[in-house]
């Protein structure tokens, strides 16, 4: 059973940095796609950033030049470097990984993990 477990969540104030921990754990033969999605009360889920197999990386324009995606392949982990935080960064948010843990591609999700920005 393939499991993806987020850490590195917490409150801090605006102007202040966190980084995103996701490990991935269980029957896995392959991953493509791992990145991170946020959502803010009464909002729909969005895109942060994800990086492919091959190290491209894509990032919403809200945190382009603030956020750094990079992943650890060996460790089948994925981070989320976070700088410049804003309130409007306040969110839970969600690591994901499109893997093949048995005969297919599948997208997995973690738990999620609150980020809180204060002003």
């Amino acid at each position: 059973q393939v499991q993806l477990v987020e850490s590195g969540g917490g409150l801090v104030q605006a102007g202040g940095s966190l980084r995103l921990s996701c490990a991935a754990s269980g029957r896995i033969f392959s991953i493509r796609d791992m990145g991170w999605y946020r959502q803010a009360p009464g909002k729909q889920r969005e895109l942060v950033a994800v990086i492919t197999s091959g190290g491209s990386t894509n990032y919403a324009d809200s945190v382009k030049d603030r956020f750094t995606i990079s992943r650890d392949n060996g460790k089948i982990t994925v981070y989320l470097q976070m700088n410049s935080l804003k309130p409007e960064d306040t969110a839970v948010y969600y690591c994901y990984s499109n893997l093949n843990g048995g005969s297919y591609y599948y997208d997995y999700w973690g738990q999620g993990t609150q980020v809180t920005v204060s002003s």
